[in-house]
């Protein structure tokens, strides 16, 4: 399994948001959330928004530091992508 993570560069709530992405799960992507003491609220629908102070945390912690695009590109070759207004179903290989 690998957790990828784009830079801190999405605006919201006053403050700028990375997005961490796993290339295989759920399951995978929600345990490593935990270990990092990310709370459930952060995920969204595909992803979890990470705060721009976090992101170092969870690049010690073994995400790999990614652009934008290809967070957006492994969430649709892994099958996870789930676009807003598409049903939260299970991707391939992964549990909700």
């Amino acid at each position: 399994m690998t957790v990828y993570i784009d830079p801190p560069d999405w605006p919201g709530h006053g403050r700028m948001w990375s997005h961490l992405v796993s290339d295989v799960s759920f399951d995978e992507l929600h345990a490593f959330a935990r270990r990092l003491g990310v709370p459930a609220r952060a995920f969204e629908r595909d992803h979890y928004d990470i705060p721009s102070h976090r992101y170092e945390d969870a690049v010690r912690e073994g995400a790999v530091r990614v652009r934008s695009r290809e967070v957006v590109r492994v969430l649709h070759a892994s099958g996870l992508r789930r676009p807003k207004g598409r049903p939260e179903g299970r991707g391939p290989g992964s549990a909700a």
